[in-house]
């Protein structure tokens, strides 16, 4: 690698990904599980917009944003997983400047729009509970692709900036990444010049998309709850309840472990780097699957 002989090199031309720091000896064990979660995730989310697209009665505002969620899912997870794989199986540790961030690109965006997407099913949800004769009116099928449209371009909008402003900055002799991809953070810590500017833009964001989504879904299932608890019926509860379950599941499986990468990599909590390392790697299989 061209950038390890030197103090400094506004380009390296690869990088070394640590993948998992203390846990090397355990990684090709560890990637076993990280298989079986990817190729399920992949089989699901490949098989859920198909059959909503062939299924009529399918066609309705939350199943095309699941439809919107499994595409998202299978970038998020193919811009991890491949590599990480062949990290923890094949020792090839190694990626190209131009690659990763290329990666960095794919994981941010996919993160981005995924939030998104959890957000606008937290609003069906709201919309179908607490006004169900305004539902299809409000979500029409244009209102719909609006939206989704709105979220992907919101994510590469917001995240482009990561790669520009990283190319900018000089690097220091140590090219290696003490992660399993090319995360932001990550990345901007080999930086040997002033790299405020990618730090806040990366604090601007996690509160743009992280804060405001993790906002409108605190407010809209807040107001679910207090929709189904004035229901005098209980089976009508329990039916508006357990349409709510398995997305908020879902919703805490993608928020808690981001919410904690994000918390470690800012304000430098007392955690152990591999703890870190593997929870970073879980935002890439478990939400999917």
């Amino acid at each position: 690698m061209s950038c390890l002989n030197t103090s400094t090199c506004s380009h390296p031309a690869a990088f070394l990904l640590v993948s998992i720091p203390g846990l090397q000896e355990a990684q090709f064990w560890i990637a076993f599980p990280f298989c079986i979660m990817y190729v399920i995730a992949m089989l699901e989310n490949a098989t859920v917009p198909c059959f909503i697209k062939t299924e009529p009665s399918l066609q309705e505002p939350m199943y095309l944003f699941l439809a919107m969620l499994a595409i998202t899912n299978l970038v998020l997870s193919t811009s991890t997983l491949p590599k990480m794989l062949s990290i923890f199986w094949l020792g090839s540790r190694e990626i190209r400047f131009h690659a990763c961030l290329t990666q960095m690109f794919f994981v941010h965006t996919s993160s981005s729009v995924e939030s998104g997407m959890l957000m606008a099913l937290a609003l069906d949800n709201y919309v179908a509970i607490c006004c169900p004769l305004l539902h299809s009116s409000i979500l029409s099928i244009p209102a719909i692709v609006t939206m989704g449209s709105l979220v992907l371009a919101r994510g590469v909008l917001l995240v482009s900036p990561f790669s520009l402003l990283v190319r900018r900055l000089p690097f220091c002799q140590c090219c290696r990444i003490s992660h399993s991809y090319c995360e932001h953070m990550a990345v901007v810590k080999l930086v040997c010049g002033d790299a405020t500017v990618s730090v806040i833009y990366g604090l601007f964001v996690a509160f743009m998309v992280l804060g405001f989504d993790v906002l409108i879904i605190s407010v809209s299932y807040a107001t679910i709850l207090q929709a189904v608890l004035r229901l005098l019926c209980t089976d009508a509860r329990l039916k508006s309840l357990s349409t709510c379950t398995s997305l908020l599941c879902v919703i805490l499986t993608y928020y808690v472990p981001a919410l904690f990468i994000f918390l470690t990599h800012r304000f430098g909590l007392d955690v152990p780097h591999h703890v870190h390392i593997l929870v970073a790697n879980l935002c890439g299989c478990p939400p999917p699957m």
